[in-house]
């Protein structure tokens, strides 16, 4: 298989999912088409629905798909736009979906995407995709620092967020942040000396990158549409990379697993409320995987299944 994407737990989603003869689909990940493979290769009747933000990794996955032409279809947008491809094709209700919520190994080594802290000399880029013009340049040099201690704060969890923020916003007085390198000195920086580590700047990093590509927004409206359009009996699988994302599919997959939300003192339910899923289970890769991808360590599946339509 191509090195541009290695999927997470194909085992476990692919059983997860469940796939059933003549089913249909849809993998809003689709990244260099790892999982769709799996999907498409591992039921010959199932079709498939799938989409990226990155235009590389639409490519790539079209190459990697090749062999099951005619029976899936990408597209170049965000997945949180389902709805509209979905009536454009004239689905109406799918057997399954797949989200995988993290970044792409080819993503992160790619040092003209500019994500990781680790490649000093690439540009300050981090978008996903790569059309739009909004830029982790932009966040850095733009944002008030204000902002900045509030993105890094919420979305990279990190202690220091107003040391740093302060610390960029005095140094782009002189000039303009433009690479990785200059970035991740900056937040180191920014960091008390004891507290510094190979990788301090990481959860900074991950802060500017959920910012330029707007990842938690909507992502739980996304959720429980996606749910809703779920045949009976139909899966859905995510896979989760940090806290902050994990977070927010547990709790709205809790709350559609949940009936009745009336008081306790109440003797008879007045709301009306069905459980609309059942939780299937939460799964990490087990060592075997960990070992030939590090990456897979701090991956979350949670998987669930419809029961009422």
């Amino acid at each position: 298989m191509s090195e541009y994407h290695r999927p997470i737990m194909e085992r476990q989603v692919v059983e997860g999912l469940a796939l059933k003869d003549g089913g249909i689909y849809f993998d809003g990940t689709a990244g260099g088409g790892g999982h769709s493979f799996a999907i498409l290769s591992s039921n010959e009747s199932v079709r498939l629905l799938a989409t990226d933000k990155d235009t590389e990794a639409i490519e790539e996955a079209d190459k990697r798909l090749e062999a099951y032409r005619g029976r899936y279809k990408l597209f170049h947008s965000d997945f949180k736009n389902f709805e509209e491809i979905f009536e454009k094709e004239g689905i109406g209700q799918i057997d399954g979906f797949l989200l995988d919520l993290g970044i792409s190994s080819h993503q992160i080594d790619d040092e003209k995407r500019g994500f990781a802290y680790r490649l000093q000399n690439a540009p300050l880029d981090m978008r996903m995709d790569r059309s739009k013009s909004f830029s982790a340049k932009d966040v850095v040099n733009g944002y008030t620092e204000e902002e900045l201690r509030r993105i890094l704060k919420e979305y990279g969890e990190e202690r220091f967020a107003g040391a740093i923020a302060k610390r960029l916003v005095k140094y782009r007085e002189k000039k303009q942040i433009e690479s990785c390198g200059e970035l991740e000195r900056l937040v180191r920086e920014g960091i008390p000396a004891k507290f510094r580590s190979a990788a301090c700047a990481r959860q900074s990093f991950q802060a500017i990158r959920i910012e330029v590509n707007g990842e938690l927004a909507g992502l739980e409206e996304c959720v429980r549409k996606l749910v809703d359009r779920l045949k009976r009996g139909g899966r859905g699988c995510i896979l989760t990379f940090h806290s902050l994302e994990d977070r927010i599919v547990k709790r709205t997959f809790r709350d559609l697993a949940n009936g009745c939300v009336c008081p306790k003192e109440f003797p008879v339910c007045v709301c009306g409320r069905k459980e609309k899923i059942r939780l299937v289970g939460r799964y990490t890769a087990d060592e075997e995987e960990i070992k030939e991808n590090s990456r897979s360590k701090c991956a979350k599946l949670r998987i669930i299944e419809k029961i009422i339509e």
